[in-house]
């Protein structure tokens, strides 16, 4: 087969003409049950989760109260790409998002690439909430006088490199009460764990039973998804809104000051938590089928939805910031820990409850929208005929709900939250890139049917410059110095943390050595606590930057510099090529503005995640491709 026929494209004429003959036959069809309020729920659904009764904590610790610009930000970001989403949407109103969008912009490869993608999103986002649910569940069972063994509510990566890390913090002289409670929680996990041979058994069982929970849900009708999502959707609005009302009168302005403690760095250290947050409006879009106006009720839903979720991210996030500092807030749990704080217990439960209900409806939605991306890539051959078979009687796509059961519920086992938020974060991206690429593709194309959306547009082609000669002030003017060391690579100091967890005892006693005979006072005969001894001149820059250097260790531990430096900075000198690139195409093309903003934006969020989910995520790329020409490129559809 020719290379070209690897972009070989769906019309939309095609894919429209599929829909009528599945509607008609009953053949493949899905039921349709929802309207605009619906889908706007679902939005909702997905977004008010682990955003606002988690990550909006280490996210708010990171850049204070100024976290709401970022929140606001990525609210923009996520509206431009909604533009676009609603735009295909009601151009191509199927089941398959920005798969079957990119089949009809890019060609097959394309389309494949991003389908693969889609996998990871929405699958790694599952495990994502199924840990963080277990997370709440766990803590409001201990809060019943319930306590499950670490070893069942933690999983397998966050318990190893946990006590990895706290065995190294006491090797240096801290004592395990003064450890984090998440350290605390990894020791206990690993050295209570049952052990087969060599192997430590560790695995998030809570997990597993809210997913197996979900997934039986999602099987067993669109109807019931929805009502089950409507009525948590109410009772987490509910108490979102209870949260803001109260919290508003312990709110001490003094805690705004500083607003931005950290600078922009700061609160762009958050992109990929507060990121997290938004995810979901655009799995509304795989449910196009089961929609009764789905050119009408796409667009709205999916606007509505960003809308209401940002006013209630930045009132929850000035409430927390303003009820105590915002140091005080990287915990798991940050609206239940600040009203503990203010010996407000009676909403901590009330915050517990609603957050185990907030996570399992973002769960409901994720869930629902994995299925459906695979039924349309089994529909047009590049996946396997059975996962587009749908239940005859509840009208689902009954095989690929199964399999994504499995797929989520195994890794949930056994993966760090982290990790898998990032990864998420890093596939979502990507298809938001994508889409808002396909909408700027065919904006001049006159052979394709529109829908009833349209992107409003507006000339990029001056603007576009615009912007960027403003962002070079701002980098090189209010910016300077990290825009300099960012361009020269200037070496970097590693944090006391990271130079103490990768020492061995010898190296502890000579940094120990050391640091008590350039200030004996802070000395102590019964527990050194190497870390505390070093923390204590992270304030001052400049005696910090001298006692490192004083440190009788190797270089390459103290300092980070040459390649192992730059390697973290390519996503951005990537981003910065594309820009290059894009200015060319705006100019060239008049490409309008509101998709290309959104193309823009998201790939500087992605440019913001570190290299190794870059890696990863190439290296899950790679797997699909294998994946696409073994089977995928010879079953296809398009291959007559």
């Amino acid at each position: 087969m020719a290379l070209k026929g690897l972009f070989r494209k769906k019309t939309v004429q095609d894919i429209l003409k599929q829909v009528e003959k599945n509607n008609a036959d009953g053949h493949n069809a899905l039921g349709k049950h929802l309207t605009a309020r619906d889908l706007t729920a679902f939005g909702i659904a997905a977004i008010v989760g682990a955003g606002i009764f988690s990550t909006i904590g280490k996210a708010s610790s990171d850049g204070g109260p100024a976290v709401i610009f970022l929140f606001l930000f990525t609210a923009i970001a996520c509206s431009f790409a909604a533009f676009a989403y609603a735009e295909f949407a009601s151009m191509v109103p199927v089941s398959g998002s920005a798969y079957t969008y990119s089949y009809v912009a890019f060609g097959e490869i394309i389309a494949w690439i991003i389908g693969w993608a889609l996998i990871m999103e929405y699958s790694v986002g599952n495990i994502t909430v199924a840990i963080s649910w277990s997370d709440y569940f766990t803590s409001l069972l201990d809060s019943g006088g319930i306590h499950l063994p670490q070893w069942v509510q933690m999983d397998f990566l966050s318990a190893s490199r946990g006590f990895d890390d706290a065995t190294a913090l006491m090797q240096g002289g801290k004592e395990y009460a003064k450890l984090s409670p998440a350290l605390q929680d990894a020791y206990m996990a690993w050295t209570t764990s049952p052990v087969i041979g060599s192997f430590h058994f560790v695995a998030d069982l809570p997990a597993l039973l809210i997913i197996v929970l979900i997934t039986a849900l999602i099987y067993r009708g669109m109807k019931e998804s929805r009502n089950a999502s409507n009525i948590m959707v109410v009772v987490k609005l509910c108490i979102v809104l209870l949260v803001i009302a109260v919290g508003v009168f312990y709110v001490d302005t003094a805690n705004w000051d500083p607003f931005a403690p950290n600078g922009v760095t700061g609160v762009l250290k958050g992109v990929s938590a507060v990121f997290f947050a938004y995810i979901g409006f655009d799995a509304i879009s795989t449910t196009a089928e089961e929609c009764k106006d789905p050119q009408r009720d796409l667009p709205k839903g999916m606007m509505w939805a960003i809308i209401i979720c940002t006013i209630l991210y930045i009132a929850i996030a000035l409430v927390l910031t303003g009820m105590v500092s915002y140091d005080q807030l990287n915990v798991g749990d940050p609206l239940a820990f600040v009203f503990e704080k203010l010996d407000l217990k009676w909403m901590s439960g009330i915050i517990a409850v609603s957050a185990v209900v907030a996570m399992a409806s973002v769960l409901l939605v994720f869930q629902m929208g994995q299925p459906r991306i695979w039924m349309s890539m089994s529909r047009d051959g590049l996946l396997p005929k059975r996962f587009s078979k749908v239940h005859p009687k509840y009208k689902t796509p009954s095989y690929a709900t199964i399999v994504t059961g499995f797929v989520v519920a195994v890794p949930a086992l056994f993966l760090n939250l982290t990790l898998v938020t990032d990864l998420c974060s890093i596939g979502t991206l990507f298809a938001f890139v994508l889409v808002c690429a396909g909408v700027l593709v065919l904006q001049n194309r006159t052979d394709i049917p529109r829908g009833k959306f349209k992107t409003p547009y507006v000339n990029s082609k001056f603007i576009l410059p615009v912007l960027i000669v403003i962002g070079l002030v701002f980098a090189f003017g209010y910016n300077k110095k990290a825009t300099m060391d960012f361009i020269t690579n200037e070496t970097q100091i590693n944090s006391s943390e990271a130079i103490i967890t990768s020492l061995n005892k010898e190296e502890t006693k000579k940094v120990y050595a050391y640091l008590v005979g350039i200030d004996a006072k802070n000395s102590t005969d019964k527990t050194p606590d190497l870390e505390l001894l070093l923390n204590q001149y992270q304030k001052d820059d400049a005696k910090y930057s001298n006692v490192i250097a004083g440190l009788p260790l190797a270089d390459s531990v103290k300092y980070e510099s040459g390649f192992s430096l730059f390697k973290h900075k390519i996503p951005m000198w990537i981003f910065l090529i594309v820009m290059i690139g894009l200015v060319v195409w705006s100019y060239r093309s008049n490409l309008s503005l509101i998709p290309l903003l959104g193309l823009i934006s998201c790939l500087y969020m992605m440019a913001e995640l570190s290299v190794w989910n870059w890696i990863y995520f190439g290296i899950w790329l790679l797997i699909g491709l294998v994946v696409y020409f073994s089977f995928g490129r010879k079953n296809s559809k398009l291959n007559i």
